[in-house]
């Protein structure tokens, strides 16, 4: 039997050779998205044109939190960001078609129009931790630069979870996208501020209720050796690893659930 990720694969190369096949409207896309999604780093880069820090964060600080979070969302979006469309392919009746076919439903859910330009974020996003990283004057160890590398992955999987989990939530309200997007697009632009700043309650409901506090803001605590809030100890930033397997159980119950509960078109 095929494994999973060669299905997911062999489903995306197709995608991506539908795209290539017009590149320089190709090449338009993944400029535009990443003019777009520049903007709200240069609303940064304005703001500390006016402050030397922010919620204790420096602009080099502040860089990291933002490339971190959008790296994290750039590659979530990319890998999963499809799943978000399973409502529109209930309504059609096309889930139907997905159960029949010899691959996953959530293998063919996830590669579904799959869209290279989203390539776009996290190039943007790496030309950000670059700039953050040669500003930063931080006393960088191996330690360290694994935790923030491994933040990314591990804050990716988060991103990931949510949208399986909004995509099954739509099994049982259709039309929901948009409060998953509360949660991803929305979360992203979250994160990519100091939490503290938001006020305590915000901040459990990120920790506790859904992690997105996890997908950048304690790893990148620990790394520039900052308190971490609450009352936590300093290493909760170690935690991302396990609150993103976790999340991944959580999302494919969820899924697992949504799937059972369908019942074709209108379900």
């Amino acid at each position: 039997m095929t494994l999973w990720p060669s299905q997911y694969w062999m489903l995306v190369r197709m995608w991506i050779r539908s795209a290539l096949a017009y590149p320089l409207s190709f090449a338009l896309m993944l400029i535009s998205g990443m003019l777009i999604t520049c903007t709200d780093f240069f609303a940064v880069l304005m703001m500390f044109s006016h402050i030397t820090a922010f919620g204790g964060f420096s602009l080099g600080e502040m860089a990291v939190l933002y490339g971190t979070a959008a790296m994290a969302l750039g590659i979530a979006d990319l890998l999963f960001g499809s799943v978000e469309r399973v409502g529109q392919r209930i309504r059609k009746g096309e889930v139907d078609v997905w159960l029949i076919r010899p691959v996953p439903a959530f293998i063919q859910a996830a590669a579904d129009n799959f869209a290279l330009r989203r390539l776009g974020r996290p190039m943007q996003a790496t030309g950000v931790l670059i700039f953050a990283l040669v500003s930063l004057d931080l006393d960088w160890t191996v330690g360290k630069a694994l935790l923030l590398g491994l933040s990314m992955i591990t804050g990716s999987i988060i991103f990931s979870t949510i949208f399986v989990l909004g995509a099954a939530f739509q099994f049982i309200s259709i039309d929901s996208a948009e409060l998953a997007n509360s949660f991803t697009y929305g979360g992203q632009a979250l994160t990519q501020y100091p939490l503290a700043i938001f006020g305590k309650e915000i901040l459990r409901a990120v920790t506790f209720v859904v992690p997105l506090a996890f997908v950048n803001y304690y790893p990148v605590l620990h790394v520039l050796g900052k308190p971490a809030p609450l009352g936590l100890p300093s290493w909760t930033g170690l935690l991302a690893a396990p609150v993103a397997a976790l999340m991944v159980v959580v999302a494919s119950l969820a899924w697992r659930g949504g799937l059972r509960r369908y019942r074709s078109t209108g379900s």
